[in-house]
């Protein structure tokens, strides 16, 4: 009994790999934040949960509460309707949140772009493994003789691996070219 039959749930070791990788790449972009960096991630995290949205309702029905209630009770309210400070309490708010989420995103951005580059970097690699494969097979075809021998174009083709700089050229030229206008046939 092999060890991957002994225990079916474990991954292999090329998962284990790319699994750690990942989690390295993770933990690298997380000890590059600078203090500032994870104070805006600590406070943003506070800040994105229905506990928050809670919070806010309360405090600004809270607000509108004791302002009305002032009034009844003879006090002069703090701040009568229509609620100018509270309007400008909650627009500060709101420029502190968006600075914030800004803030954040653009931190996310970074690893989500290294994300992207490793795939894309996987898929070139793949891609150029997938041709070896099949250039290898196409030699053993040809070299076997059970197989009868025969010109298969497709499979020569697909044995080159791609150049990836004229794939990008290519991908250029196909979003500059206008795309073709149909137009409704004219009555005679």
């Amino acid at each position: 009994m092999t060890e991957t039959d002994a225990n079916p749930q474990s991954p292999s070791i090329h998962v284990e790999q790319t699994i750690e990788a990942i989690g390295r790449m993770h933990a690298e972009h997380r000890a590059t934040a600078t203090r500032h960096q994870r104070a805006v991630d600590r406070i943003t995290s506070l800040l994105d949960g229905p506990i928050f949205i809670a919070f806010l309702t309360v405090l600004v029905l809270a607000w509108l509460f004791l302002n009305s209630v002032a009034g009844r009770l003879g006090l002069g309210p703090l701040d009568p309707p229509p609620f100018p400070w509270l309007s400008d309490a909650l627009s500060l708010v709101s420029l502190y949140l968006v600075v914030l989420i800004l803030t954040t995103q653009r931190r996310d951005d970074r690893l989500a772009q290294r994300r992207e580059l490793l795939g894309l970097e996987l898929a070139i690699l793949s891609e150029q493994k997938i041709a070896k494969v099949i250039a290898l097979l196409e030699e053993m075809r040809r070299d076997s003789p059970q197989i009868h021998n025969r010109v298969d174009e497709e499979a020569d083709s697909m044995a080159q691996p791609a150049d990836p700089q004229s794939v990008i050229e290519a991908t250029k030229e196909t979003r500059l070219e206008p795309a073709p206008v149909s137009r409704p046939a004219e009555s005679g």
